[in-house]
């Protein structure tokens, strides 16, 4: 396999930026950069849940890996034996071994079992969790948004409740 990266990482280093899309648009060559699995420790990864959360973590091939005593500080679970506990809550696990892999846990199995959604960016070392259905419900029949800070145009951070009372709309975009 590293034989075939260093071959692939060469052919790649001689194909100029001009060419990339084209290159990516070649059938042949796309499988094969999507065939390379390959894991790469990554100092830190932002877990956003309940709060935002820095981690260490490992990024392999499109997964958050987390070391199970780093679950605590990731999403503030921990795995017990009777499952995935916190304070004096615990969800059980049917099978334990489905949230691992290679002896870490993966983030976005970990979600599943909670019953949270989750989104995962792994190259980009980002991880967002939902609220669990029960939550998410409960926001969608009160129709009252969960507190919140963002900031605007010119870097200034705004709560959401500065405009208590007063109407507002939130405009979320993305590129992709």
């Amino acid at each position: 396999i590293a034989l075939r990266r260093r071959a692939l990482r060469a052919r790649l280093r001689s194909i100029s930026s001009f060419d990339w899309s084209i290159a990516l648009r070649r059938p042949a060559l796309r499988a094969r950069l999507r065939s390379i699995s390959y894991a790469r420790a990554m100092p830190q990864v932002t877990i956003i849940g309940d709060d935002a959360r820095t981690v260490d973590a490992t990024i392999a091939d499109d997964r958050i890996l987390v070391a199970p005593d780093t679950l605590p500080d990731a999403l503030g679970w921990t795995l017990k034996p009777e499952g995935l506990c916190r304070d004096d809550t615990c969800v059980p696990v049917r099978d334990p071994s489905t949230l691992f892999v290679d002896g870490k846990l993966d983030i976005a199995a970990v979600a599943g079992a909670l019953g949270r959604p989750s989104a995962v960016d792994a190259p980009a070392g980002l991880a967002a969790i939902g609220l669990d259905a029960e939550q998410r419900r409960s926001a969608l029949q009160t129709l009252v948004a969960p507190p919140f800070t963002l900031p605007d145009l010119d870097g200034n951070p705004h709560e959401l409740s500065e405009w208590r009372g007063q109407k507002r709309m939130l405009h979320a975009f993305s590129s992709w």
